[in-house]
């Protein structure tokens, strides 16, 4: 997590004051029928396929190995487990937030979630413990298949089926028509940048139509998914290590979240 979680104030009071500045902005937004929201994206803890790409080297991995489940020491497909050190990546990310808990950060309102279990263990153990108090007022969980990382051909990015992940996230919800088996995953064919920028230019028209109650949104997912995201809006692409987090991004609706209407910085 960068210093801050990408706040150039360093004051005591930078969250106050970051938090007086989205509600200026918000409320001028919403004079031309827009709205502002911060989004706070991370990337999953290190899983088994990304130790088995760095034991093969990334042109084995993508030409051979990534089309199967594992060899004689790794296993890692379909969707694979964290490694220990991924699980220690998710707990330093939640340290991250417990130290700007001190300086009255702001947590999110909605947890956004990849149906991949890398991510969603990832949101589990970073915010483990940080939403404090009345249990009825902790945010929801959604998961959303869209926010999945690029798809096709390995196996690491296959799902596993909507029973298993609601017997091991209990307290996750499902976005509507999210099915049972993995309907999206292609043996034979990879998804092109194009089509995962829309696929996140996608989940920020639902957020912006749908979730129009919350303004600080959480999106744990993919490094692919995430580009996705800087991709549709015209950033470059960031190499976001695992266990990052790009934060905080503000991003403007001016009137109807189409494209042209979307502004992030940084």
């Amino acid at each position: 997590i960068p210093p801050r979680l990408g706040l150039l104030d360093d004051s005591s009071d930078r969250w106050r004051n970051f938090r007086k500045r989205i509600t200026e902005l918000d409320e001028e937004a919403r004079k031309e029928n827009g709205s502002v929201k911060v989004f706070f994206f991370a990337r999953h803890g290190q899983g088994w396929h990304n130790v088995a790409e760095a034991k093969y080297g990334t042109k084995h991995w993508d030409a051979e190995m990534s089309i199967k489940n594992g060899d004689d020491d790794i296993i890692w497909g379909p969707d694979p487990e964290l490694t220990p050190i991924g699980i220690n990546q998710a707990m330093e990310a939640r340290r991250g937030w417990e130290e700007e808990l001190a300086f009255g950060i702001t947590l999110p309102d909605k947890l956004y979630s990849s149906p991949l279990v890398r991510a969603m263990d990832t949101l589990r153990v970073t915010f483990e413990g940080i939403f404090r108090g009345d249990t009825e007022k902790q945010p929801t969980v959604l998961v959303v298949e869209n926010c999945r990382e690029e798809n096709g051909i390995h196996t690491c990015d296959q799902r596993r089926s909507r029973s298993f992940i609601h017997e091991r996230f209990p307290t996750f919800e499902f976005e509507e028509g999210l099915t049972e088996e993995d309907e999206l995953w292609d043996a034979e064919i990879r998804e092109t940048k194009a089509q995962v920028s829309k696929r996140a230019q996608d989940v920020l028209d639902y957020i912006f139509q749908k979730d129009t109650d919350s303004t600080y949104i959480s999106v744990s997912a993919h490094g692919g998914i995430i580009n996705g995201f800087l991709q549709a809006i015209g950033r470059p692409s960031f190499p976001l290590l695992t266990g990052g987090m790009l934060a905080p991004w503000l991003v403007f609706d001016l009137s109807s979240c189409t494209l042209s209407d979307v502004v992030f910085f940084y």
